[in-house]
């Protein structure tokens, strides 16, 4: 159980790295979209994301229920981060 454990504890840890650095791409999104005027929220790229992660997990065999789950969460995070640079007026 203890190499179980530590095996879950090594992919969560490059979980958090791989969520460090989408996150640092959804900063850079926001800047872009300042600059374009565009909202935080685009709906069709939030249903094309989530059609993606689906698949993906499909793919590898993950309940996609659960990848879209997750991801329609890990989406509001990063739109809600993303207004903090551009100001909830400007949703779509």
């Amino acid at each position: 159980m203890a190499e179980v454990r530590a095996e879950i504890d090594r992919i969560d840890a490059e979980l958090v790295a791989l969520l460090a650095g989408r996150a640092g791409y959804i900063d850079r999104a926001a800047a872009l979209k300042a600059a374009s005027g565009l909202p935080a929220r685009i709906g069709w790229r939030v249903e094309e994301v989530v059609a993606n992660v689906r698949a993906e997990a499909a793919a590898r065999g993950l309940a996609p229920e659960l990848a879209e789950m997750v991801w329609r969460r890990l989406i509001d995070w990063s739109i809600a981060r993303e207004e903090q640079t551009l100001g909830k007026e400007r949703d779509e």
